[in-house]
């Protein structure tokens, strides 16, 4: 077989020619300047030049050409030559002996006159012939040498490597060497040519190395991971590779794996409704599957949609959520706690005085530690890091309770880590000088045996050792704007490494999981260049892109209760079950899909339908949320070859009846929209195919009514209602039988359901039905009543019982609505409760209905809470109201409602007012003519609170919104507040002080209140304020005054400052009042100012503080250290400004988090 494509790549040529000497003499140097003259017989030796590499000198033309790869284990090497005589009378293509490097059989391939071209090809492929051993394969580095025999110095080469195997049999190169100048006089400076005489050797240098992961120089083409590591990987949706290695590495935590089994999922049925039930399959799948599998399930029951897909989101976060989720699911379970046990370790916040027995602290839970990479070199420094101790001395002291200021030392410390420990590695950092998020690629050492002790507090439990294993290594490749993220895992205790990649698993040495992701400088490469390029940026860097950027480590004395053995981690049977019915459905539809040609589809309704449909028409011929499922029509999958009679006879032995009881009507869609029966299908041997052509009215599918026989006569022949009617009254043509359909509307009820069919003369008066209306209802004869026709869905007209009904254009398959009359004061009863005393109004109910979803809209509220009524568009707020008051065993008037945004399902900024003229349908389709408002909002759901106050109390109320600052400016917490419309500051700050016990009476003096406007004070309020003077979208922050702005001097002034990044108007972060004294330079100034916001290090040194002026016109006046703020600013008339970079306006933070269903 000729070789198809092989590499054209070229070794750089070696210089045959002798090294020039160093030494360069100058001849033009003066003698008279006292310079030495070195005479040639005066002068040293000269070094002879290096002699000519001969092809002959195997070893040195081997150590020349083809030294050793680094990194890699020689299994075998050899060399061999072949001498080729008669060149220009060989074949077109020839092959060299056959040679052996250890066990693996070579032999070079020749095409004399070229492969295709115009130089001379050489290959080096396996010498197994046609039979090449099963799985054989040799991953060898080879040089082809061709030299001439009379003069061995003259030679060319060429080197490469490649993984040969069956289908990859032969490499080398096409473009070996240039015929022309092979045979030409002189080949390169020498003087006899290269092909000599027509001959020439050929020497091949095979070296084969081991291959330990089984992937060396593998091209991946029909790789099977199953078979040579015996995983499987997951599929990449677009860019969900940082989901696989997540997923993957929880799969293999083992522990994790039995506790997901164990979540109770017998009775699901919808994959995409229960994200537990859809990582039980996932993972059944990675246990059975012999190929990738795919994460769309799971993605899907998360309510991910393609954005999200081909959004990389960030790991910790996505990691965190779907522990939250499935502790939900576990609760009540075998699997409670189960996820606790494993990944949740306890720290300790601490503030412990120096100098008094005094300490505060607060112990906390952690599933995971994130650490920081920058500014430390290892594991063990980001811990240091982390645990460091601060001490606050000085005007920093801290107010210990009892014991007033005190020296004291604040920090973090571990009071025990988890089995399992997830610890996040920060590469990606916020940079502020390039104003965005950067990744660190700077060297970090992780090792893969690891003592925590260090880090834990003095009372830890400390019974067993806190060594722990490394066991997973999750690495991305790239920067911040492009990469791929893929995962290290030791799938058991003692096992090696495996990496898995996407859909791709193979073996990987110790040195690839662990130090080759430590990042830092990126090793030479072997033409010497320092810089590599990143594989997804296509930028060259002089650092490593592929790094760690979150560590598995199993505590070494609980690894086999962590990894069990996979005898111990059976997934439930239903699973199986469930797959196997899975399996058989999509090869019965598979079959279903190659045979569809040979069916048809047919929907037959029947009297039993007819009985249980209440809406329009005789049956719901499409499915719709409102119908009953025993109203639909049943559909039979038939050969079109078939007659009609066999048909009848097959749903016949369906329905368990006679099948000369049974006669077929072809149904009709009518120009109305209604689709009725036309006529009976009287032909018995046509083919459902013939019928469907002849009396279907084009639909893909025939509609059959089947009418059920009323008796039998004397002959035991079954009798239909036509002939009944025919054998009591002569008919003509002008007064032939027609068949009628009766409904019910039960006033009592409020239900409209079919009755049945029954015949009636044309010639007939509508009065003159009234018996069988009787008979049919079991009515008595004196009962009063009232008849409508069902014309159309908005079409339902009374019938006048004098006229005929040919008269009234009654015909096949007409529908007839009958109730019972009542008194009007019956009727406004029935009005009064919210019903319809009339089925006209029934009907347009029905026309109107609508199924809507209403959501807690406070998530606390959410558990068993959400519910579903069928309601009409027609009804008002208070209706509405009523209806969901009733389901909730609430109060109607505290019922507040809140349309939802359709883009990202969260409810929208302003609820719907109860004093609203629309009716439900243009609460929840508004129309184009309310600014655009339905564009995003859904018109089925609406959010609902259930209010402390009625709507009517409620507008006397104002909303007001407080950020509460507990600790200066570092933390805020949020709450709103309903307080009288004509009530002050003061209602607002009792508010607060019911949901902050801390805000005692003690302070109560102490407490500021300020209004801000995009980011700036725009006043303080006093506790006498006025809340109407607030506007609607005020923004109220309270805090407690630090002790120097209570009672200061004489002279000194408070003043407002304010955030902003480089330009005054963009405004960001939480303003504030400071104290300025008066004659104090601006350094001392700053360490107040460290103190009052809270910044430290770093970044509060990047800050630049100016003097803002009022006048918009007027630039900022930036400060020195040197400078006096009280002789700079003028309290009434500036503010003092912190220019630095707005954190929280980084492309990095994504508006809409990540979110599980």
């Amino acid at each position: 077989m000729d070789p198809v494509l092989h590499s054209d790549a070229l070794a750089p040529s070696p210089s045959n020619s002798p090294q020039e000497n160093d030494m360069i003499l100058d001849n033009d140097i003066d003698e008279d300047k006292g310079v030495a003259i070195i005479s040639p017989d005066e002068s040293m030796d000269e070094a002879e030049p290096e002699p000519k590499l001969r092809a002959d000198d195997y070893d040195a033309i081997m150590k020349r050409h083809m030294p050793p790869i680094s990194d890699l284990e020689t299994e075998c090497e050899t060399h061999h030559t072949w001498d080729i005589e008669n060149w220009r009378a060989l074949g077109r293509r020839e092959q060299g002996p056959t040679f052996k490097c250890g066990e693996h059989p070579f032999r070079v391939l020749f095409f004399p006159y070229g492969n295709n071209v115009d130089h001379a090809s050489f290959y080096l492929e396996h010498g197994f012939g046609d039979k090449v051993p099963e799985d054989w394969y040799a991953c060898a580095q080879f040089t082809l040498v061709l030299w001439n025999p009379n003069d061995p110095t003259l030679y060319h080469t060429h080197t490469a490597t490649h993984r040969f195997q069956a289908d990859e049999s032969d490499w080398g190169f096409t473009r070996f060497a240039e015929l022309r100048k092979l045979f030409a006089p002189r080949w390169e400076d020498s003087d006899r040519p290269m092909v000599e005489n027509d001959s020439a050797k050929l020497t091949a240098y095979v070296r084969v190395y081991k291959d330990p992961t089984g992937v060396l120089w593998h091209n991946f083409v029909n790789y099977d991971s199953k078979k040579v590591t015996g995983m499987v990987g997951l599929k990449n949706q677009g860019a969900t590779c940082y989901l696989n290695s997540l997923l993957q590495s929880l799969y293999f935590t083992t522990a994790f794996r039995k506790a997901v089994y164990q979540i109770p999922t017998e009775n699901e049925t919808d994959v995409r409704a229960n994200s537990a039930y859809a990582l039980q399959r996932l993972f059944y799948q990675l246990q059975t599957s012999a190929v990738a599998v795919s994460t769309g399930e799971l993605t899907k029951a998360f309510g991910w949609d393609t954005r999200q897909i081909f959004e990389q989101q960030d790991v910790q976060e996505l990691s965190r959520i779907l522990m939250e989720r499935l502790e939900e699911k576990m609760k009540g379970s075998e699997a409670q706690d189960a996820l606790a046990k494993m990944f949740v370790g306890k720290m300790k916040t601490y503030i412990s005085c120096i100098n008094v027995d005094y300490e505060s602290s607060r112990t906390e839970d952690f599933w995971d530690i994130q650490l920081n990479v920058s500014g430390n070199n290892d594991l063990d420094d980001s811990f240091r890091d982390y645990i460091q101790v601060e001490t606050m001395e000085g005007e920093n002291k801290y107010q210990a309770e009892g014991f007033g200021l005190q020296d004291a030392k604040k920090g973090v410390i571990f009071e025990s880590f988890p089995s399992v420990l997830h610890l996040q590695l920060k590469r990606f950092e916020y940079d502020i000088q390039r104003d965005a998020m950067t990744k660190i690629n700077d060297r970090y050492e992780f090792p893969e045996e690891w003592d925590a002790s260090p880090y834990l507090s003095q009372d830890a439990d400390r019974s067993e050792p806190y060594i722990y294993q490394l066991y997973g290594v999750l690495v991305h490749s790239g920067d911040l704007n492009a990469g791929h993220y893929y995962a290290f895992i030791k799938p058991q205790k003692d096992s090696e490494f495996f990496k898995f990649d996407d859909d791709r698993v193979m073996r990987a040495l110790k040195r690839e999981a662990i130090s080759d992701n430590f990042g830092g400088e990126a090793p030479a490469q072997a033409n010497g260049q320092l810089a590599q390029r990143n594989p997804y940026t296509r930028v060259w860097s002089a650092k490593r892109s592929n790094n760690a950027y979150m560590l598995v480590y199993i505590r070494q004395s609980r690894t086999d209760s962590i990894l069990l053995n996979e005898d111990e981690v059976q997934p439930p049977e239903h699973l199986a079950r469930k797959f196997a019915e899975e399996k058989a459905l999509n090869e019965r539809i598979r079959k279903d899909r190659e045979e569809a040609h040979l069916y048809m589809q047919i929907n037959v309704a029947a009297n039993s339908n007819f009985k249980e449909h209440q809406g329009f028409d005789i049956v719901p011929w499409k499915d719709s949320v409102e119908a009953s499922s025993a109203a639909i029509p049943k559909s039979y999958r038939i050969l079109r070859c078939t007659t009609v009679d066999q048909f009848v006879k097959f749903v016949a032995a369906d329905l368990e009846v006679d099948p000369e009881t049974l006669r077929p009507w072809a149904m009709v869609n009518r120009q109305n929209g209604t689709v009725r029966p036309d006529r009976v299908i009287a032909e018995p041997h046509i083919t459902v195919e013939e019928a469907l052509n002849k009396y279907g009215t084009k639909t893909a599918n025939l509609r059959l009514w089947m009418e059920d026989a009323v008796g039998k006569d004397d002959k035991d022949k079954p009798v239909f209602g036509d002939a009944i009617l025919e054998s009591r009254v002569p008919l003509d043509p002008s007064n032939r039988p027609i068949i009628l359909f009766l409904k019910y509307f039960d006033i009592e009820k409020q239900t409209l359901y079919g009755v049945s069919h029954f015949y009636a003369a044309q010639q007939d008066r509508v009065s003159d039905i009234s018996p069988q209306i009787f008979k049919l209802m079991g009515w008595p004869a004196d009962t009063a009543f009232k008849v409508f026709e069902e014309i159309k869905h908005s079409m339902i007209e009374p019938m006048k019982p004098k006229q005929t009904l040919a008269q009234s254009e009654i015909q096949d398959g007409d529908i007839i609505t009958v109730q019972k009359h009542i008194s009007e004061k019956e009727a406004a009863a029935v009005t009064e409760r919210g019903g319809y005393a009339e089925a006209r109004e029934f009907y347009e109910y029905l026309l109107h209905r609508i199924a809507v979803k209403f959501v807690p809209k406070v998530s606390a509220e959410a558990e068993g809470t959400t519910f579903e009524l069928v309601l009409s568009k027609r009804m008002t707020y208070n209706q509405l109201a009523q209806k969901v008051g009733e389901h909730l065993g609430e109060d109607p008037t505290h019922l507040r409602f809140t349309p939802v945004n359709a883009t990202n399902g969260k409810p929208k900024a302003v609820a719907v007012r109860h004093t609203t003229n629309n009716n439900l349908g243009a609460i929840l389709s508004p129309g184009y003519n309310s600014y655009g408002a339905a564009v995003s909002q859904r018109p089925d759901a609406l959010f609902y609170e259930v209010l402390e106050v009625s709507l009517s109390e409620l507008e006397m109320r104002k909303n007001i919104k407080v950020t509460w600052l507990p600790e200066g400016l570092t933390k805020e917490e949020h709450f709103e507040f309903l307080v009288p419309k004509n009530g002050t500051i003061q209602n607002v700050v009792l508010s607060l002080q019911r949901k902050v016990p801390a805000l005692t009476d003690e302070i109560f003096d102490r407490i500021r209140v300020f209004e801000v406007h995009n980011n700036k004070i725009y006043r303080e309020c006093s506790p006498n304020y006025a809340i109407a003077n607030l506007t609607d979208f005020v923004n109220l922050f309270i805090e407690i005054k630090p002790e120097e702005e209570i009672d200061y001097p004489e002279g000194d002034h408070l003043a407002l400052a304010f955030h902003f990044e480089k330009e005054v108007s963009r405004a960001h972060g939480i303003p504030f009042v400071f104290l300025m004294k008066k004659g104090e330079t601006f350094k001392e100034t700053k360490e107040r100012l460290s103190r009052r916001t809270g910044l430290k290090g770093k970044s509060f040194e990047k800050i630049r503080f100016a003097v803002i002026p009022r006048s918009n016109y007027q630039r900022p006046l930036y400060l020195e250290d040197d400078d006096i703020l009280s002789e700079k600013l003028s309290p009434r008339e500036d503010q003092l400004g912190l220019d630095h970079a707005n954190k929280a306006r980084s492309a990095w933070n994504r508006a809409d988090s990540i979110f599980i269903r």
